[in-house]
């Protein structure tokens, strides 16, 4: 259909994507301003106008691009994220759903799937959730081992800290990420001075073993993902010389078989007919 690829060639353009995430950015930092007060009184009413103006302007482009994939606009999970956080905020923010008016700020996130280079890192984010998972069992199995190992150790010196098992998980989730830990092991060495052989051994397997394997997991991902955008590319590129070749190929096979009009044949000329001097 003419019409569609007209609007999809429009969609497609760098300028309508600059400005669909121009629309974003300042439709976040309105939401953010309607937090304060003192611009609330005063511009309130701007505010607003432009919430409602930019939420105008995502269903429109969401429609827009329905009608240019039609189909295939489902087939992207990108699209369900768009359309998901568009009808958010369709929905009347009053009674029962005035929740929902908190959750306007969602449309931030369609950043995530304007900005190809952020979309690239959360694709990467995705294709780690499998080995992300092994990751994450085996932290939860680190801590649970140290929190009942702590519970019994040092529960009657710092109860406040390991009094009880899911107190042990939290200070240990705390040790892990470097709050105040020194001041809680610190309690428990004046009564224990070997305990400092515990958190040294559990920081060093839950923070620098365990953590460091998450990012070691994402850049593998997203070296995967930038091996097979390259691979994909040449694959394009090879695919069009392939293509031009072929054109080149036909080309010459029609030249080939375009008749040649017949060449006029001489006469020798007669020898006697020439005068002898």
């Amino acid at each position: 259909m003419p019409g569609r690829e007209r609007v999809r060639s429009f969609l497609e353009t760098p300028l309508v994507q600059r400005a669909v995430v121009a629309v974003i950015i300042v439709n976040a930092i309105t939401i953010g301003c309607e937090t304060s007060s003192y611009l609330t009184d005063r511009i309130g009413g701007f505010l607003h106008v432009v919430d409602r103006v930019a939420l105008a302007v995502f269903t429109a482009e969401l429609a827009a691009r329905l009608y240019a994939y039609r189909g295939g606009f489902f087939r992207d999970p990108w699209n369900w994220f768009d359309t998901t956080i568009v009808a958010i905020a369709l929905i009347p923010a009053s009674g029962p759903a005035s929740v929902l008016r908190a959750l306007r700020i969602l449309r931030a996130l369609r950043l995530v799937a304007a900005v190809p280079s952020m979309r690239k890192v959360v694709g990467a984010l995705f294709a780690a959730m499998p080995g992300m998972g092994a990751i994450i069992g085996l932290l939860i199995l680190v801590m649970y081992v140290s929190a009942v190992l702590a519970t019994q150790l040092f529960g009657g010196i710092a109860p406040e800290h390991f009094g009880e098992l899911p107190t042990s998980l939290f200070t240990l989730f705390q040790v892990m990420t470097g709050e105040a830990w020194p001041d809680i092991a610190q309690k428990v060495m004046d009564a224990k001075p070997w305990a400092w052989i515990f958190f040294v051994g559990y920081i060093l397997m839950a923070s620098y073993v365990v953590l460091n394997l998450f990012i070691a997991v994402v850049v593998n991902a997203m070296d995967d993902q930038n091996t097979s955008a390259e691979e994909q590319r040449t694959e394009d590129q090879l695919a069009a010389v392939l293509k031009e070749l072929a054109r080149l190929h036909a080309r010459i096979d029609a030249i080939q078989n375009v008749p040649h009009a017949p060449q006029p044949v001489k006469t020798p000329r007669k020898n006697g007919n020439r005068r002898s001097r």
